[in-house]
């Protein structure tokens, strides 16, 4: 199948603008006009309009002399955590996962090639990665949960998504190369789930399976990790799956008779 073709980007400068702005505001947790314009490298008087409009919504707060991030965002991502009824599904399975295996339980969705954290829970020797509720990572290609999510996907879908990321390097276990790739996706269609060999994280590793709905289509993917001392042989190969498989089976069946 030949690749697609790059897409064009479009978009509406005004609502482009005040995007950056609000993702500026979260990097650093506030801040003035001064220093938006100059990061930015805009004139005061439009990060000062943008901002009053977004003031004026309910979408900023002015505080301390500087501008910050209101609740109506807490009010959105309430929303958004529970749009679909999967995701209050999942949340006690995964839950329960994390108790059994006392590892760090993750359930991944892909959105716009990015794999985004929907529901964690850790178990008692759960080791942080870095990753937390909503968050964003772009690198499906070294995650396990990123590879379970790829394998299901249709093919254009897939180069779609390595044309927009790209597959970089984060560890010298990283798949870099599309060839390579592709055919580690085909052994986790074959297998059923995937792994991670230290390839997002050293020292990390993790076995992932993914979740269809009731038409067939991936959801997203569970995901177990932990430190590779602890996650290895039988217990990653065999163990962790055997466990993983099991839940998603329950969460498959109560999607289809919910």
């Amino acid at each position: 199948m030949a690749k697609p073709e790059p897409k064009a980007g479009t978009g509406i400068e005004a609502v482009n603008k005040a995007i950056q702005i609000i993702e500026l505001l979260k990097e650093r947790n506030g801040a003035g006009v001064t220093e938006l314009a100059s990061q930015l490298d805009w004139p005061k008087s439009t990060v000062h309009a943008h901002l009053q409009t977004l003031k004026e919504n309910e979408y900023v707060v002015y505080e301390n002399d500087e501008y910050v991030l209101g609740f109506r965002f807490l009010e959105l991502g309430e929303y958004v955590k529970h749009r679909k009824d999967v995701y209050a599904l999942i949340e006690p399975k995964i839950e329960q996962l994390a108790e059994e295996t006392g590892e760090r339980v993750q359930f991944v969705v892909n959105e716009h090639g990015d794999g985004v954290y929907i529901r964690i829970a850790e178990g008692e020797q759960a080791v942080s990665t870095g990753s937390s509720l909503g968050r964003r990572r772009t690198m499906l290609h070294a995650t396990a949960a990123g590879k379970a999510i790829l394998a299901f996907l249709p093919e254009e879908q897939v180069y779609d998504i390595i044309e927009r990321t790209g597959l970089p390097e984060l560890t010298p276990n990283t798949i870099t190369e599309e060839s390579e790739l592709l055919d580690a996706l085909e052994e986790v269609r074959e297998r059923g789930y995937a792994f991670n060999h230290e390839e997002h994280i050293e020292g990390l590793q993790a076995v992932a399976a993914p979740v269809e709905d009731s038409g067939g289509d991936v959801i997203g993917a569970i995901s177990v990790s932990g430190p590779a001392h602890r996650v290895k042989g039988e217990r990653m190969t065999e163990d962790i799956p055997d466990k993983i498989l099991g839940v998603r089976n329950e969460v498959e069946l109560d999607i289809i008779y919910r």
